[in-house]
This record gives structure tokens, C-alpha cells and sequence, in this order.
């Protein structure tokens, strides 16, 4: 499984511009064979962070991803509301609850 872990710093005008896309991005890429989890979220104590999640089944589906439309639509429109984006790629093996 590969999990995807990032930040984007953005002002709360550009968050506001950018939630259509990213709304579009988000319906579109849960769709995509080998998609497990995808989703953006308002850091609850920073509104100009976004949280981002992913969780593919492989390499290859968020390889596959990166080359879709929607994601191409999302570059271009974070082209001209620029954010500043953190990312973390892993390699992970699910286990069951620690606790």
C-alpha cells in the first residue's frame, strides 16, 4: 500500500478558489482503480492549512493518477492561486489497532 501524507499552505482566498477543483479532484480520483482513500481537509486549528490523505493500492495507481485530468486541472489551477505543498510518500503495510 502506498500512503501519501501532505500539507498545503494556502491564503483562505486561494483555499476558496481552489474547493471547486479540489472538489472535482477528490470525486474524480476516488473513481480511479487502485484508489483506497483520497481526501482534503481545513487543519482545524490553521484554516490556511490543508490536510491531504491518500491511500493507494500500489505504485503503479498513484502513478496512474498523477497523469489523470483532474489532477492535471488541479496543477493548473494551483498555478495561478499559488500554495505551497509539503509531500510524503511511503510504503506501508496495514496492521491491526495497537491498542
Amino acid at each position: 500500500m502506498i500512503v501519501v501524507n501532505a500539507r498545503a499552505r494556502a491564503s483562505t482566498e486561494s483555499i476558496l478558489v481552489l474547493k471547486n477543483v479540489i472538489n472535482t479532484l477528490e470525486i474524480e480520483t476516488k473513481k480511479e482503480k487502485g484508489c483506497i482513500d483520497y481526501a482534503f481537509s481545513v487543519d482545524i486549528n490553521n484554516p490556511n492549512m490543508l490536510r491531504i490523505s491518500e491511500l493507494w493500492e500500489d505504485l503503479k495507481s498513484l502513478q496512474d493518477h498523477l497523469e489523470t485530468k483532474h489532477v492535471e486541472d488541479f496543477r493548473a489551477a494551483m498555478a495561478q492561486n499559488p500554495i505551497d505543498v509539503e509531500a510524503h510518500f511511503y510504503e506501508a503495510k496495514e496492521i491491526s489497532y495497537p491498542g
